[in-house]
């Protein structure tokens, strides 16, 4: 039942700008609890990062899972130049030592513009039509700049990290979703967001799925 209402929620979220392209899981994880998440969306807009970190953040503790903002934790000087792997470093010893075991990381990887027909083919089911009627209707091809309708689309990824002391900090699991030029950004937020939680229950991570 629980495979069916994700599956469900999932075909749902696929009517709007978001659409889930890879859920990957560590194979040799096969339930993974977190008692302290940090959660970064990797953004240079301020406000956007706080209000994408704090819906995240909404959701876990929805869920009873404690989970920290970025921008609660992380010090100005931190996200205002490039890092050394080993201020990195210190950075996870940081959260080890405040007792977080995850690490859930959001960030855009690139876009891609595409076209899709403005137009639809108003005789695909009839088997009747002759070659003039195909050739008229469709003749904007060759030198109609609106047959086509142009957009982006944005490639983001959403990672989840064990930072766990004694235990390898290791990728357990990628998210990779589409955001297609969306229209409204918060509803954009929210629905990756929402997508995000889908995943990561339907994969047994972090927190029990409420899905039942």
């Amino acid at each position: 039942m629980k495979k069916f209402m994700v599956l469900f929620s999932l075909m749902l979220m696929g009517c709007s700008s978001i659409s889930l392209v890879e859920n990957w899981k560590n194979p040799d994880i096969v339930l993974f609890n977190a008692n302290k998440v940090l959660i970064v969306g990797m953004a240079q807009d301020k406000n956007n990062r706080e209000s994408f970190e704090t819906k995240l953040q909404h959701e876990f503790s929805e869920r009873g899972v404690e989970a920290w903002r970025s921008i609660d934790i992380f010090d100005l000087s931190l996200t205002d130049s490039r890092k050394t792997e080993t201020e990195l470093d210190n950075v996870e010893q940081s959260l080890l030592d405040k007792d977080f075991d995850a690490i859930l990381l959001t960030k855009i990887t690139g876009s891609e513009n595409r076209e899709s027909f403005v137009k639809s083919i108003s005789r695909w089911d009839d088997h009747q039509s002759r070659f003039n009627d195909d050739y008229l209707e469709h003749q904007g091809i060759y030198y109609d700049d609106n047959y086509y309708e142009k957009f982006t689309v944005y490639h983001a990824e959403t990672t989840l990290y064990c930072i766990c002391e004694g235990k390898e900090r290791a990728m357990i699991w990628r998210g990779i979703i589409e955001i297609t030029e969306p229209d409204n950004i918060d509803k954009a937020m929210k629905d990756y967001v929402k997508m995000v939680i889908i995943a990561m229950e339907e994969q047994d991570l972090v927190f029990t799925s409420q899905i039942e």
